[in-house]
């Protein structure tokens, strides 16, 4: 007979890239603002057999609900530098003919702009305005949650 082992259960991502396309600004059928974007995040690393530098891009699909959503979808636009964090989240869909698909995305509790708006004033602080957003919970609760100054 084994015994019960309690595993730690932690799903919790933390990324920096650049949109790839301008976000998508949606509402559901209750009002709810979502936005879809995608990020772009580098790896350099250097190449052993030739020596030279060399990219690895990951395209990194990110979701953002509630008012946060709304902020990205007014402020942000191809290219801009966005530091994300929040959850993986699998989703399955079928295509327009019928093709089952599957994939991970991130779905965002906080997204922090990375350059100031244009023709906008920043904050007191000198830093850009987060733009925080909890996902939907089972449990129903639409409070977000504080972020901490990102270091960069």
């Amino acid at each position: 007979m084994s015994s019960p082992l309690r595993l730690l259960q932690l799903n919790d991502i933390r990324i920096v890239g650049r949109l790839t396309r301008d976000p998508e600004l949606r509402f559901t059928a209750s009002g709810t603002p979502v936005c879809h974007f995608d990020l772009a995040v580098n790896r350099r690393y250097k190449d052993t057999k030739s020596g030279e530098w060399k990219d690895d891009t990951s395209f990194i699909p990110v979701v953002v609900w509630r008012e946060a959503a709304q902020r990205c979808g007014d402020r942000l636009k191809k290219g801009s530098p966005v530091y994300a964090e929040g959850r993986l989240k699998s989703r399955s869909w079928e295509t327009k003919d019928g093709q089952k698909r599957s994939g991970l995305e991130v779905e965002a509790r906080a997204v922090q702009f990375l350059e100031k708006a244009e023709g906008g004033a920043s904050a007191p602080s000198g830093e850009d305005e987060p733009a925080l957003g909890a996902a939907p919970s089972e449990g129903g609760s639409e409070t977000a949650p504080a972020t901490e100054e990102v270091p960069f």
